[in-house]
């Protein structure tokens, strides 16, 4: 599912690092439209995966649609990274047999009172 947070957060705190991907044309009526359709489709929270369709996954695919550009491959290709060692092999097993959810669904709001 997707969920929202106030501009510069996440559910978890503050983000290690802001990456400027640059600017965008997309109004907000069109981006909201569009996070409803993903969260319809593409990212229900049934579809997380913690390896292969995650947060980063999402914010991939919404960079492209708002910038045209993609986050940097050191953030999205983190889960096989970790899946490539003998911990994360010997992880994944366990991983696997236990359904995560992130916190929150197919909702968003735009931060000022309004949803």
């Amino acid at each position: 599912g997707i969920s929202s947070c106030a501009p510069g957060g996440t559910l978890l705190g503050p983000p290690d690092t802001v990456v400027d991907l640059g600017n965008t044309e997309v109004t907000e009526e069109i981006f909201l439209e569009y996070l409803s359709s993903l969260g319809e489709s593409a990212f229900r929270g049934e579809s997380y995966n913690l390896f292969e369709h995650n947060c980063n996954t999402f914010s991939n695919e919404v960079a492209q649609f708002l910038t045209g550009k993609k986050i940097p491959s050191y953030i999205t290709d983190l889960p096989s990274e970790v899946l490539a060692t003998p911990f994360g092999q010997a992880l994944r097993p366990l991983l696997d047999s236990i359904q995560i959810q992130p916190p929150g669904g197919s909702t968003f709001s735009r931060h000022n009172g309004q949803s």
